[in-house]
């Protein structure tokens, strides 16, 4: 690997999982694992960093380099509050006293746009969104101002408006401290505008390099080109049947109660899900898109029988959800669910067979022997898999293969409904680009009847028939997604598709 950053330049390193673009990240910072060797030389405005001890890295790390890391919520300390985290590396480098520590602390979250009226120095991360946490976090990486700021996949787990606003942040915070920016990402549409030199690894190999516009016109080599077909996959789904409701949602309403702050007043409650109601039909695939916050979990949640309604009904085949005070195990069968992260999904300790064959429990009279066999290998086939991928352990197969086994559980009783909830969004283009081949060949074998929940606009717009917009737990607008992203009519909508990256028009 061969390549540099100047001082007030973006330079984006993309590629696969597996390319060894965190590795090169983590070679920067010195935070490479114990028995990592290294060649070569990584210089810091001439001082090659390969060269020095553990003590004098730690003099670095924080004052010459910053990082942001993927995942904000690890990357932060959930017993410290906001302003004890900023001020943290500053009082390691003993860079001012105390006092002057927490005015840099202040003026760095104002900076990061979390103004101290909504965001004292005393709130904790779980106060905040996932894009506040990932301010905070870029908030703690520049408060010495560095020379060097690398970001890790920083707006992988974010909606689209929070991640431009991020993005946003990061190209102001490079123009007005002259500092240079290694922004590691999968996602070329991500990095397109703003990046000025764009990197491509693949298998821990530089494979090409380049000014980005330049890059985009005259990519030569192919798996640059695979990426770039790749981050703008489009699928053709086959035509739905006529119009007859499978899942009827009518004037749903979840509150939750708020912590009680006086001792003898009602603690109050938050309203979640305003009143929502819509219709999905049988074989139809539905999109439902809205920012972190707006509902969309919670209303899944209660769509899965998981949390109680506290108004309107959910009828799936016209049976209703719930039955009295908890979920009717007849109609919970008939629904199935694929989560956001493929690893966290699974339980570790046990082989694929086993995993795909845990909705075998809600049934009366769950299949044994050569039977239970049969179906555990249809179920795998049927997502690309082979038959003999039952016997190993999920910690075997790539993110995109284990997304592969969480659909596999999903299909393997036939359910009448399956929630897509994130399913795409930790994955890399090429791997996100197959699963959704794989939707489309579902689709055409078992006429799936599916609700995609995402934030990533494009994923929707090729996957579904129809869309909700979700906003402060109301749909603000619905309708066919080719009509919605193409004249949207609501000024939210107007704003989601506004903030969506787009990858270049090539030549």
């Amino acid at each position: 690997m061969s390549f540099s950053v100047a001082p007030g330049e973006i330079v984006a390193v993309t590629g696969e999982s597996g390319s060894g673009k965190s590795m090169t990240a983590l070679g920067v910072i010195g935070l490479l694992p114990d028995r990592a060797e290294t060649q070569g030389k990584i210089l810091l405005e001439g001082q090659d960093l390969l060269a020095r001890n553990e003590a004098q890295m730690c003099s670095l790390r924080g004052r010459e380099i910053g990082m942001v890391f993927q995942e904000p919520m690890t990357a932060l300390n959930p017993v410290k509050t906001i302003g004890d985290q900023v001020m943290e590396t500053i009082l390691i480098h003993k860079a001012m006293p105390k006092d002057q520590a927490r005015a840099r602390a202040r003026e760095m979250l104002d900076r990061v746009g979390l103004p101290e009226d909504r965001f004292p120095l005393s709130r904790f991360p779980h106060e905040l969104s996932g894009g506040q946490r990932q301010r905070v976090v870029i908030a703690m990486a520049i408060a010495l101002r560095p020379k060097l700021l690398i970001a890790d996949e920083p707006t992988t787990a974010l909606d689209v408006t929070t991640q431009a606003q991020i993005l946003d942040l990061l190209q102001s915070l490079v123009a007005d401290f002259g500092m240079g920016l290694l922004m590691i990402t999968h996602d070329l549409a991500v990095v397109s505008d703003m990046a000025d030199r764009i990197v491509v690894m693949r298998h821990g190999e530089l494979v090409e390099q380049g000014p980005t516009r330049e890059l985009f016109r005259n990519m030569t080599h192919p798996y640059t080109k695979m990426l770039f077909e790749a981050s703008g996959h489009q699928v053709t789904l086959p035509e739905p049947p006529a119009p007859e409701p499978l899942l009827q949602v009518k004037g749903a309403v979840r509150d939750y109660r708020l912590p009680r702050k006086h001792l003898f007043r009602d603690p109050g409650y938050h309203r979640a899900v305003k009143g929502v109601s819509f219709t999905l039909n049988r074989g139809e695939r539905l999109g439902l898109v809205g920012e972190s916050g707006c509902g969309k979990s919670t209303l899944t949640r209660a769509l899965l029988g998981l949390e109680p309604l506290q108004g309107g009904e959910i009828l799936l085949d016209g049976k209703p959800v719930w039955s009295g005070h908890k979920p009717d195990p007849d109609v919970r069968r008939r629904m199935q669910v694929v989560f956001q992260d493929p690893f966290g999904s699974f339980n570790p300790r046990h082989r694929v067979d086993r995993l795909v064959t845990e909705p075998f429990h809600l049934l009366d009279t769950p299949p044994t022997g050569a039977t239970r066999d049969r179906a555990i290998a249809e179920a795998l086939e049927a997502v690309g898999l082979k038959a003999t991928d039952a016997k190993k352990y999920i910690h075997e197969f790539s993110g995109g293969q284990r997304q592969r086994i969480a659909i596999a559980r999903a299909l393997i009783i036939r359910p009448e409904l399956i929630l897509f909830d994130e399913a795409v969004s930790a994955l890399d283009v090429s791997v996100r680009a197959q699963i959704l081949d794989l939707l489309v060949e579902l689709c055409a074998a078992y006429q799936l009847s599916y609700l995609f929940i995402s934030h990533d606009l494009s994923v929707v717009r090729t996957v579904t028939d129809r869309v909700l917009v979700m906003q402060s737990g109301e749909i603000v607008e619905e309708g066919e997604t080719e009509q919605v992203f193409t004249s949207p009519r609501h000024p939210y909508t107007q704003t989601l598709i506004a903030a969506a990256p787009t990858l270049p028009a090539l030549g």
